[in-house]
């Protein structure tokens, strides 16, 4: 059971369930790309921004949601 960082917040900051699961999902698939091409050289993807203790990418993305290191971009008409 996941209690930090609370969900409660991270959705407030979002603004929906659906917007929280899409995000953190991109980023995760981000987080994850970083990490199997580390060792190439090619440095095409942007490195977890915060510190942490944890080893999954879906972790590692909500708490940058959470810290607000990652933020739903607004879509320009």
């Amino acid at each position: 059971m996941m209690t930090e960082p609370a969900i409660g917040k991270m959705v407030e900051m979002v603004g929906s369930r659906f917007g929280l699961v899409v995000l953190s999902a991109r980023r995760a698939r981000e987080i994850n790309a970083y990490f199997n091409q580390l060792g190439e050289g090619l440095g095409g993807y942007v490195p977890p921004q915060v510190h942490s203790m944890s080893r999954k990418p879906l972790s590692i993305a909500l708490e940058e949601i959470a810290e607000g290191k990652v933020v739903v971009a607004p879509i320009e008409d």
